[in-house]
C-alpha cells in the first residue's frame, strides 16, 4: 500500500469515526457530518449500489436470483472508502456509547453548544452545494423553510421511554432511524429518543444483546434499502430542491441543540455557563470551517 494511499485510509476511518460519534449524539445527524466532511454524495452513491446488488442477489431485478449479476454491481461499489468508513463508524458507536452519553448526562449545557456550534457552521456545505447545482430561487428558500419547519417540530417532540420494547417495535424503529443517518439535519438518535428506543438501544449496544441488536440491524438495513435509493435518485434528479430541504432540515435540527432546554425540550433563555458555552459553540464552528476549507482544497488537488 502507498503512502498516499494509507493516508487516505486512515482519514475515511477518522471520517466514519465522526460519523458513527455524531449517531450516539441526540440531535446531530450522522449525514450532517458526512456532508461537512465530503463524503456524502459517494456514501449515497455506494449505498444504492449496494442495494442493487442486493436486489440482483436475491432475484427483485426483474430476473431469476444472479450471484454473477450482484457480484458484478458489489464490485462497482467503492470499497476502499466504505471499509474504512464503516470501521470508523463501529469503533466510534461503541466507544461513543461508553464516553459521550455521560458527558451529555453530566455536562448537557456545554455539550450541546459544541453541537450546536458544529451544526450551525455545517449548514454552510449544503448552502454551497445549492448555489453549484443551480442558485437559490423562490423555491429553493420556500422548500429550505419547509425543511426548516419540520425538522422544528419534529425535533421539540418530548421523548419518551420504553422499558421493554417488543422487537417487532425494534424493528419498524430502526427502519426510521436509518433515514435518519443518510439524511442530514434528523438525527437517528434523536427519532430514537422521541420513540423511547434510545436508552434501551444504548443499553443492548453496551451489554452486547445480540437478538437485540441483530433485530435492529435487520431494520435499519431494510430501511435503508429502501431509503437510499430514493434518495440517490433524488440527488441524481433534482439536486437543488432536495439540497435546499436538507439546508432546511439543518437549520430547523438546530432547537435540538439549543444548549438551554429543560427535560421536555422546551427551549430557555441562556441562564448558565454562558461565556464558556458560546467559546466552545464558537470553537466547533472554527473546526468545521477548517475542515471544510481542507475538504475543498483536496477536491481542487484531485
Amino acid at each position: 500500500m502507498s503512502t498516499s494511499s494509507a493516508t487516505g485510509t486512515v482519514i475515511n476511518v477518522l471520517r466514519g469515526a465522526a460519523i458513527g460519534a455524531a449517531e450516539v449524539v441526540p440531535g446531530v445527524s450522522g449525514g450532517t457530518i458526512a456532508l461537512i466532511v465530503g463524503i456524502y454524495r459517494r456514501l449515497i452513491s455506494a449505498g444504492a449500489t449496494l442495494v442493487h446488488a442486493l436486489r440482483h442477489l436475491l432475484g427483485l431485478a426483474g430476473g431469476r436470483p444472479s450471484l454473477r449479476a450482484a457480484a458484478v454491481e458489489a464490485r462497482q461499489a467503492p470499497w476502499g472508502l466504505l471499509i474504512p468508513v464503516l470501521i470508523g463508524m463501529v469503533l466510534a458507536l461503541i466507544i461513543g456509547a461508553r464516553l459521550i452519553e455521560p458527558l451529555l448526562a453530566t455536562y448537557p449545557v456545554q455539550m450541546r453548544a459544541v453541537f450546536f456550534g458544529l451544526v450551525a457552521a455545517g449548514v454552510l456545505v449544503p448552502i454551497h452545494m445549492v448555489t453549484r447545482a443551480g442558485g437559490w430561487n423562490a423555491v429553493t428558500w420556500v422548500l429550505a423553510a419547509v425543511g426548516a419547519v419540520t425538522a422544528f417540530v419534529l425535533t421539540g417532540l418530548p421523548p419518551a421511554e420504553i422499558a421493554n420494547p417488543s422487537l417487532i417495535i425494534v424493528f419498524f424503529a430502526a427502519m426510521i432511524a436509518v433515514c435518519a443517518l443518510v439524511l442530514p439535519g434528523v438525527s437517528g438518535s434523536f427519532l430514537l429518543l422521541s420513540l423511547g428506543l434510545y436508552a434501551p438501544t444504548i443499553a443492548a449496544v453496551n451489554d452486547r444483546n445480540i437478538g437485540y441488536l441483530s433485530v435492529f440491524a435487520a431494520g435499519a438495513i431494510i430501511g435503508l434499502a429502501v431509503f437510499v435509493s430514493v434518495l440517490r435518485w433524488l440527488l441524481d434528479n433534482h439536486a437543488r430542491t432536495t439540497l435546499a430541504i436538507i439546508t432546511g432540515l439543518m437549520i430547523g435540527s438546530l432547537r435540538a441543540l439549543w444548549p438551554w432546554q429543560d427535560d421536555d425540550r422546551n427551549l430557555l433563555a441562556p441562564s448558565t455557563d454562558i461565556a464558556i458555552s458560546v467559546v466552545l459553540a464558537a470553537v466547533a464552528a472554527a473546526v468545521v470551517l477548517v475542515l471544510v476549507v481542507v475538504e475543498r482544497r483536496r477536491n481542487t488537488d484531485a
